[in-house]
């Protein structure tokens, strides 16, 4: 059964405060991600085929190649570890203790094996995982971590923390036992960096601002691995894809910047259809989610970048309820808890 929501209040409408900003960052992650679901790892072509421009929810086909079967408006491991994040932080009252977020993926993992889903931890993570239950060092465990994992969770750490040096470390700090090289933070920073902003006030040209600077400092740290540099590849993304259709916009983020589970491609991708498409949000997703690649990702990312910016009024009313119908997603008393966090963080140090 296809779920389509009806056309997005204005976002512009009304000003937004910071909870009401974070409650659209989350939501609009899983709005993003549920869009993302049954489309996810298929080919471009093939979703036009099936579908056209998504139109809201669908089921997962029963051939679809990692959620066959999972119902309209249901979230992946993208929304499912980022609440995992969200609770680390809230409960180690501001800090993601290495060890313990090992275990939590590791345990997630399981529950989904046990479930019976092919949803199951990306490259990276997994590998990252099995280096430290053979007993590795957590600071080596990460090294070669490059894919999206950390920036498809990260954004209750933007959430978390205001804008600042404490943001980087913070979000440094997420990624260490999974993603601890230049990419991968770099990415991470990005995403933290403009819903961070977004919870600020800032608007989507604002955002994306801050995600480019936050990634060039980013790259400044973890293991150094070769590869295309973020923050570069986001200034020069959104150049490019200025001034596009909807159909040219979609072939230039498909065929050339990419939707590949890379992070130097789907999180370039997020922040060019925000570029492209931030004053839409609820279009952009769908644009996000028939893209082909990993569009989960990549309309989670964006629906949290936009979510931040505008706010809840970005999503239309039963799109959010049909994610809360179809999911457990305790995100009103996660908002409250990651915004104590964040005030805490504010404070000057006396």
């Amino acid at each position: 059964m296809t779920t389509t929501p009806t056309a997005s209040t204005d976002a512009r409408a009304a000003v937004p405060d910071a909870r009401d900003r974070a409650l659209g960052a989350l939501y609009g992650l899983a709005i993003g991600d549920a869009l993302g679901m049954p489309t996810q790892g298929m080919p471009r072509a093939e979703i036009a085929r099936r579908w056209g421009l998504l139109g809201g929810f669908e089921p997962g086909p029963g051939d679809q190649p990692i959620a066959p079967g999972m119902p309209a408006g249901s979230v992946t491991d993208d929304t499912e570890q980022a609440l995992l994040v969200a609770r680390l932080l809230i409960d180690g009252g501001g800090h993601i203790a290495p060890l313990a977020f090992a275990r939590a993926l590791s345990d997630w993992e399981r529950g989904m094996v046990e479930r019976g889903s092919a949803d199951l931890l990306g490259p990276s993570t997994k590998r990252a995982i099995e280096v430290i239950n053979a007993g590795g060092p957590v600071q080596e465990a990460g090294r070669t971590g490059t894919t999206n994992g950390a920036a498809m969770r990260v954004a209750p750490v933007g959430v978390a923390a205001p804008p600042g040096p404490a943001l980087l470390d913070l979000v440094v700090e997420s990624c260490l036992v999974t993603h601890n090289t230049t990419v991968g933070i770099a990415a991470a920073a990005a995403v933290a960096a403009a819903v961070s902003a977004g919870i600020a006030g800032a608007g989507t040209a604002e955002a994306l601002a801050a995600a480019a600077g936050a990634a060039r400092d980013g790259a400044r740290r973890g293991h150094w691995v070769a590869g295309g540099d973020i923050a570069a590849r986001i200034d020069w993304a959104r150049r490019h894809v200025a001034g596009l259709d909807d159909e040219r916009l979609c072939t230039e983020l498909y065929e050339v910047v990419g939707t590949s589970v890379a992070s130097q491609e789907s999180v370039v991708a997020v922040f060019a259809l925000a570029a492209a498409r931030g004053d839409r949000p609820w279009p952009a997703l769908r644009l996000a989610a028939s893209l082909g690649g990993d569009t989960d990702t990549v309309a989670a990312i964006l629906g949290a970048v936009l979510g931040a910016c505008h706010g809840t009024a970005a999503w239309p009313a039963d799109a959010v309820a049909a994610v809360r119908a179809a999911n457990d997603l305790p995100f009103e008393e996660l908002a409250d808890g990651l915004l104590a966090l964040r005030r805490r963080g504010a404070r000057p140090t006396a």
